[in-house]
């Protein structure tokens, strides 16, 4: 499912704002897909490079990349799966133990993380850019034609399961991306009327 991308624009390089109809069409439509019915095959290496770039291409105020990913797939997915489990486990919480299946089901996963560097640009801005980031790589493995979770469950926050995942202090998981194809399509899901979420301000 490769897609044959534009080269990599130059600094500097002028790119003119023109209307993507077909964009409009995949956002009016898009829809993530539920996590336990991702199967294989997931995005090539090749493909992965091309959804990294893409993602890549968010806002980003500063130019800093406040983000970074880390691949988990084959045997060490599930390796790291089977650290999570027995950390659960020693908790007494079977709960936390079911919750893995969205992680340990779909052939790989990406997590995006968030790490806020030392700058003037606001550390909410570099939070919101590695958001901007998940949101792209959402969308871009979607277009793609895989399916695609974002997902940030109890071993996005809890201390002990970010330490076997290696994040460095200061870095947060802005989001598991679970990535395959679907096994059946997705469903609509109920959306917000926009209505009392729009205003406009008056003086």
């Amino acid at each position: 499912m490769s897609q044959d991308l534009p080269p990599e624009p130059e600094f500097g390089t002028a790119l003119p704002v023109t209307p993507a109809p077909e964009v409009l069409r995949f956002l009016a439509l898009r829809r993530s897909t539920a996590a336990v019915t991702l199967e294989a095959p997931a995005p090539t290496d090749a493909e992965l490079d091309q959804l990294f770039r893409l993602a890549a291409r968010a806002p980003d105020h500063g130019k800093l990349a406040p983000w970074r990913f880390v691949v988990l797939e084959g045997p060490d997915k599930a390796a790291f799966a089977d650290r999570l489990e027995a950390l659960a486990r020693s908790r007494g919480d079977a709960n936390l133990v079911g919750k893995l299946a969205k992680l340990r089901i779909p052939p790989l996963t990406v997590v995006i993380i968030s790490r806020v560097k030392p700058a003037a640009i606001p550390e909410w801005e570099q939070i919101l850019s590695a958001g901007a980031v998940c949101t792209n790589f959402l969308n871009a493995a979607l277009a793609m034609g895989y399916g695609c979770n974002w997902i940030t469950d109890w071993y996005s926050f809890d201390q002990d399961a970010l330490a076997i995942l290696g994040l460095a202090h200061g870095e947060r998981v802005a989001g598991f991306m679970m990535l395959g194809t679907p096994g059946e399509p997705p469903l609509e899901r109920e959306r917000p009327d926009l209505a009392p979420l729009v205003s406009r301000w008056t003086p």
